[in-house]
């Protein structure tokens, strides 16, 4: 009876394999599940006959599928396991005593029996092997340096305004970081609710100046907490505008400014403000707060607020926001923006870049994507052009010379071009770093990172500066991190690139109407994913393995991250994610060491034609969610979804995350590592959060820190831990668990105590699923 029921579900388990891996073979892909699927039937039918030979065909199966796995994907275990999983299960079954005895007499059966053993040595010898690290050591000397970090306070987002997230101390070190423990934890009270955006998340870096702690929340409010123990000093909180039509619910940073001596108010006369809290807010507003008392600044706009609405003409509705930390320089307070992306065809805010008086809040200068000769304020009649490319990420300064980098994305639509004038101003500042003269705003140069954007390539990051020797030949650099995975160093003085670039052709034909660069720019130092291939679908059973195979025969790809949209379906990838995104990278500018975590994610992206009836109507999904990329009254709505299977894993296979050490002076990366485990993973196909660690290598969203500590401190990876690593070899030195997802950059500081501090926000991440929560954790050593 057993080996009959065996032979049934075996049977059961053969159909539906030949059914997938027919429908794949017929596509054009691996013949083998069709071959695995024959060998099934071939062996539910000998058990059902009782025929001993059933024993033998799943042996030999089983070195079949070996042989076969070994010629796909070498010796990775997490590529094994979607290819050998079932089979492996039929083959230990089929080996047990009560299947065996009734076909043979015997308790065993020995050519199936050693088979297991040697697959099962194969496989615990493979759980102390990777083959992705790549070991190294960088052994660059320290050495002094103009500008290396905040020394003992954090008095910018990253770090300082040269964007590095790179601190000078160096008590926490290699050696004793194993020691951290938490010293405070502070809940801001501030959490989602049913009607707030999804994308909801805490990603705010505090500042640690003032002998304050600074950060903001999703919904703006402003905490002020003594640095040493996390009691509460102040807090700002502003209205509430709880709408799920909020594309980004999250504050980044807040910026400082604190007034020299010599232009104190005098004795006689009431302080207004001379410390400052700068919060550039998700509905607009630049706000200007009392650093050390949390009361809005009266004389700075209209009691203490700067509409950024102003001069922009009619805004719908949450299409205007800003989600960065405002850049404090000198006494001006900058502000980019963002914009609700894909939502119409035209009329989206301007992209304009404005520079404030940190005092009177009056617009000093304006930079406007479309008109960028006249930097004079613009009058309050005037109104700034609409669709023109947004800079959403955080901008960054060179005091010394004084210069303004500002790291322009794409203007909305993202991905599509078909109503683009290619001889506009807009098109030639579309993902365009631009140096700008800090005291007028007039332009510099710019370098544009990617030719016409189709794929929502932003630049997502804050360029970060500083001095490097490379080629022994020292120079003024900005390093820019892109979603493509491209790393350009330029000379930030003349934009001119530092390490090499090549314009490599890509494809130029796809839906009728649209205009395709014929090349795309690409840096001799990138983290561009490798081309995927059929052998690169992954998944956790043959069957979703199988279902991603089909789905990348089916879709359009062409090898590069420059696959153009079609309606039938194309796979973009890195997606529209990135390689990079708002997190950037870490730079020790005395070793000349840069750190960053590139993810590794594909993306569907569908387009969806749109008619005259269709124009203004609104798109779901087969699960009732609302498209949010619909371009009303365009030529086409684009979908966009994670290249995944039904389970909700992604499709390519591990690393989604990783970890990575580059020498500036050579250009080398010198190490690289997972970063990451499946633990409280949020899945489809489980009750709850997977209870799991399995070091796959897992998304990072949000940025590293580095201390001449030589460590690197990283939250951001979906399993709600943080970490630090040696930054030297990438060797992960020390690891808690938090109570939330932190997908934030840290930030550390030197207490009134004289011990330092490394703090985080755990708050979780509304789109990449993480637990949600409202702490701002800071560690110390014991």
């Amino acid at each position: 009876m057993v080996t009959k029921l065996t032979g049934i579900v075996i049977a059961l388990i053969g159909i539906a394999m030949l059914y997938m891996g027919g429908k794949l073979l017929l596509l054009g892909g691996s013949p083998f599940y069709v071959i695995m699927a024959l060998g099934l039937l071939f062996i539910a039918v000998a058990l059902v006959m009782k025929k001993r030979i059933a024993l033998t065909a799943c042996a030999a199966l089983l070195w079949i599928t070996l042989f076969w796995m070994i010629y796909e994907v070498g010796f990775d275990k997490w590529q094994w396991i979607p290819r050998g999983d079932i089979l492996g299960l039929v083959g230990v079954w089929l080996a047990m005593p009560w299947v065996v005895r009734p076909l043979t007499g015997r308790k065993y059966h020995p050519l199936l029996g050693s088979t297991l053993i040697v697959i099962v040595a194969v496989v615990i010898g493979l759980m102390f092997y990777d083959p992705l690290p790549q070991e190294g050591t960088i052994g660059n000397a320290r050495q002094s340096a103009d500008d290396v970090g905040a020394h003992n306070d954090w008095t910018a987002y990253g770090g300082t305004n040269s964007g590095l997230r790179f601190s000078a101390l160096n008590q926490i070190n290699r050696e004793n970081v194993k020691d951290l423990q938490v010293a405070w934890t502070y809940h801001t009270g501030d959490l989602r609710q049913g009607d707030d955006a999804s994308e909801y998340t805490f990603e705010a870096t505090p500042l640690k100046v003032n002998n304050t702690l600074y950060f903001c929340t999703p919904h703006n409010e402003v905490h002020a907490l003594v640095p040493e123990t996390g009691a509460l000093k102040w807090k700002y909180v502003p209205e509430k505008d709880r709408s799920y039509l909020q594309q980004h619910q999250t504050c980044r940073g807040v910026s400082y400014y604190e007034a020299p001596t010599e232009q104190a108010p005098a004795a006689t006369e009431p302080a207004i403000c001379r410390k400052r809290i700068f919060n550039a807010t998700t509905d607009a507003k630049l706000i200007a707060l009392d650093a050390d008392t949390g009361k809005r600044c009266a004389d700075f706009g209209t009691d203490g607020i700067v509409d950024l609405r102003a001069n922009m003409g009619e805004i719908r509705p949450h299409a205007l926001m800003q989600t960065a930390a405002p850049l404090v320089a000198g006494n001006l307070v900058i502000v980019g923006g963002s914009v609700m992306d894909n939502g119409f065809n035209s009329g989206n805010p301007s992209g304009v870049i404005r520079a404030y008086d940190v005092q009177s809040g009056r617009l000093v200068w304006n930079f406007d994507p479309a008109n960028p000769e006249h930097t004079q304020p613009v009058t309050a009649d005037q109104r700034y052009p609409y669709d023109t490319p947004v800079a959403w990420g955080t901008l960054s300064a060179d005091m010394k010379n004084g210069l303004v980098y500002v790291p322009f994305g794409n203007a909305s639509p993202d991905e599509l071009g078909i109503e683009r004038d290619a001889s506009s101003n807009t098109e030639k500042f579309r993902d365009a770093l631009v140096a700008l003269d800090l005291k007028t705003g007039a332009f510099k140069w710019r370098f544009q990172s990617a030719n016409h954007d189709l794929w929502d390539r932003d630049n997502p990051s804050q360029p970060s500066l500083l001095d490097i020797d490379y080629q022994g030949v020292r120079q003024p650099v900005v390093v820019l991190p892109t979603k493509t995975g491209n790393l350009f160093v330029l000379n930030r003085l003349t934009g001119q690139p530092v390490y090499p670039i090549k314009q490599v052709p890509v494809s130029t034909d796809g839906v009728a109407g649209e205009k395709f660069a014929a090349t795309q720019p690409v840096s001799s130092l990138n983290f561009l994913p490798e081309p995927l291939s059929e052998k690169s679908m992954w998944g956790i059973t043959p069957f979703d393995q199988m279902a991603c195979r089909i789905d990348f025969k089916s879709l359009r790809y062409d090898g590069n991250p420059w696959t153009p949209s079609t309606e039938q379906g194309s796979i973009v990838f890195p997606g529209n994610i990135g390689v990079f995104n708002w997190g950037s990278v870490a730079i020790d500018p005395e070793r000349q060491i840069l750190v960053a975590s590139p993810v590794r994610l594909a993306y569907k992206y569908t387009l969806i034609k749109r008619t005259p009836v269709t124009a203004t109507k609104r798109m779901f999904t087969q699960d009732g969610q609302p498209y949010w990329n619909e371009n009303f009254h365009g030529d086409y709505a684009i979908h966009i979804q994670q290249l995944a299977s039904s389970l909700g894993i992604p499709c390519i296979a591990p690393p989604w995350g990783r970890m990575v050490g580059v020498d500036l002076k050579s250009g080398k990366t010198e190490w690289l590592r997972r970063i990451g485990t499946t633990k409280n993973l949020n899945t489809s196909f489980l009750p709850g959060r997977f209870p799991i660690g399995f070091p796959m290598g897992m998304v990072a969203h949000g940025g590293p820190l580095m201390t001449a500590g030589d460590l690197v401190f990283h939250g951001a990876t979906a399993d709600n831990f943080f970490r630090a690593y040696d930054v030297n070899s990438g060797k992960l030195l020390w690891q808690t668990e938090l109570g939330a997802g932190a997908q934030a950059t840290p930030s550390t500081w030197l207490g009134n105590d004289g011990k330092q501090y490394v703090v985080i926000a755990a708050g979780g991440h509304g789109s990449l699923g993480t637990k949600l929560g409202d702490s701002v954790v800071a560690f110390r050593l014991k």
